[in-house]
C-alpha cells in the first residue's frame, strides 16, 4: 500500500491533509530521509515528525476502563474514546470495542481493528472467560454457587437458561464470578435473581489476561503470548 493510502487509514488525517504532511517533509524513515507519498515502506521505519506510527492494522490493545466511562461513541458525558488516542476514532478498519461494559463497570476492556479476532472472541461457541469482583448490598445467602453452576438459572424476560458459571466467595458481600456468555447486564441480573444487588462490579480478567499494573484511563498494545491467553481460562 502506498504510504499516503496507510497514514491516512491510520487516522492521521484526510488524504488530502497527508498529502501536505509529505509535502512539508515531515514524514521520515526512521534515519531521517524524506519519504513521498507514492512510496512503499516498512510500517516499523516511518516516522512522522519524528514520531514512529500508531499500531499497524490487526492490533489488539487492553484497556483498563474507570467508572463512569461509557462504552459508545455517541452518549453524552464521558466515554471510553476519550481515552483513546483521537486518532482511533478516524482509523480504518474502525478500532471497535470487544464486548462492552456499562457505565458503572471497571475493568479490562478489549479493542482490536480485527474483525475476525473480535468475532472470535465474542462468539458463544468460544467460551471465553471473563471474570467480575464482585461488590453486594447484602450478605450472600449461600445457595449461589451451586445456582450458578447449575446450567439452570433463567434470567428475568429470558427464554433460555444461563451457561454454567463459577462463583467464588470472598468475604460475606463480596465474590469472584467467571462466565463465559455475553448477555446483557448479565452479571447484575444474576445477582438481582437471587434477591441481591451489586453495588459495585470491576472485570478482573478475560481468560488468563489480567489488567496487571495498568492504572485505571491507562492503555497499552498486547503482544501475541498476551492475546493467546484470551482463549486459555
Amino acid at each position: 500500500m502506498k504510504l499516503a493510502r496507510h497514514i491516512a487509514n491510520l487516522g492521521y488525517g484526510t488524504r488530502r491533509e497527508v498529502l501536505a504532511m509529505f509535502a512539508d517533509a515531515r514524514i521520515t524513515d526512521v534515519a531521517g530521509a524524506r519519504l513521498y507519498a507514492d512510496d512503499v515502506a516498512p510500517h516499523a521505519s516511518i516516522r512522522i515528525d519524528g514520531e514512529a506510527l500508531d499500531a499497524p492494522p490487526g492490533f489488539v490493545a487492553m484497556l483498563h476502563k474507570p467508572v463512569g466511562h461509557t462504552c459508545s461513541l455517541r452518549d453524552a458525558g464521558r466515554l471510553v474514546h476519550d481515552l483513546l488516542p483521537p486518532r482511533w476514532r478516524r482509523r480504518k478498519p474502525l478500532v471497535s470495542m470487544v464486548g462492552r461494559l456499562d457505565r458503572d463497570t471497571s475493568g479490562l476492556l478489549l479493542l482490536t481493528d480485527d474483525g475476525q479476532l473480535l468475532h472470535r472472541i465474542i462468539s458463544p461457541r468460544a467460551g471465553v472467560a471473563k471474570t467480575y469482583q464482585v461488590q453486594l448490598a447484602r450478605d450472600l445467602r449461600g445457595d449461589e454457587a451451586p445456582l450458578f453452576a447449575s446450567g439452570r438459572l433463567m434470567l428475568e424476560s429470558e427464554t433460555t437458561p444461563l451457561a454454567p458459571a463459577d462463583l467464588e466467595v470472598l468475604a460475606p458481600r463480596e465474590a469472584r464470578l467467571t462466565i463465559r456468555e455475553g448477555r446483557y447486564h448479565q452479571v447484575r441480573r444474576m445477582f438481582a435473581a437471587t434477591g441481591n444487588h451489586v453495588e459495585a462490579l470491576h472485570r478482573s480478567a478475560v481468560g488468563r489476561l489480567t489488567l496487571g499494573e495498568l492504572a485505571p484511563g491507562a492503555w497499552r498494545l498486547l503482544d501475541a503470548d498476551e492475546i493467546a491467553r484470551i482463549f486459555d481460562g
